[in-house]
Order: C-alpha cells, then structure tokens, then sequence
C-alpha cells in the first residue's frame, strides 16, 4: 500500500476545497464494520499491530490492507472465524457490511473485497471446563 497516496473525491468537491481520504480511514472503517459481523473471532494483522495492540491502543484497521490503483479499491480481510460457523455465509456477510459502511461513510464503491480466512477460533470455554476437570 502506498501510505503517501490520499484518495481524491471528485464528486464531493465544494466550494471550499476537496475531500481526500486516506487509506488508513478505509483500513478503519473496514475493520470495524468486519468485527461487527457475528462469527468473526479475530482479524489478524501484522506485527506492527500486534505490537500497538500490547501497548493498550486498539488497531482498528488490523486485518486490513486497502490496494488504490487504476483498477479502483481492492480491499483484503484477513479473518479467524469462529468455529461451528458458515465460512462462506460469513464471508458474505463481512463483504456486505463493509461495502455498506464504506458507502455510508464515504460514498466510495470498492472493486473487491477479498476475505481471506486465515484461522478457526474453537471456544475457550470447553478448554477450561475440561483444564478443571483434571
């Protein structure tokens, strides 16, 4: 991702100036709209967030990589889903809602989103029933 690059919007020029967003904004707006969609565990960022993170700020782009070019916005997810649910309809559903928070929030139309399902989150609470048990 070019960090330096600020998406223009020309249809929301005023006469005051243009409107431009950041990718960071978009990595934002994505993260959340993605944990708001039941079955999603976690998002999975990388070390740089991991890190933030641990420090006690919470990364809400994490799990976000927004791609600007000529072809338009791609957006990839990465996801832990929770286990015993639908992959794809989640999958579905984190697309959804992103695309819809973004419009909401920005009126920007996104190419693709690609979700990328990179773990299961089995449930912590049988671990620990059966860590007792012993």
């Amino acid at each position: 991702m070019n960090e330096n690059r600020m998406l223009g919007m020309e249809e929301h020029d005023t006469d005051l100036g243009k409107i431009e967003i950041s990718p960071e904004v978009i990595e934002v707006i994505a993260g959340i709209a993605a944990n708001e969609v039941e079955g999603v565990a976690a998002m999975r960022g990388n070390f740089a967030s991991g890190v933030v993170e641990r420090f006690g700020k919470k990364a809400h782009g994490k799990g976000v990589k927004v791609d600007l070019s000529e072809n338009g916005i791609v957006l990839d997810v990465f996801v832990v889903v929770t286990y015993n649910y639908s992959i794809p309809d989640v999958g579905r559903q984190i697309q959804d809602n992103i695309r819809e928070a973004l419009q909401n929030m920005t009126a920007l139309e996104v190419n693709a989103i690609n979700i990328h399902v990179v773990g299961i989150q089995f449930e912590q609470k049988e671990e620990t029933e059966k860590i007792e048990e012993l």
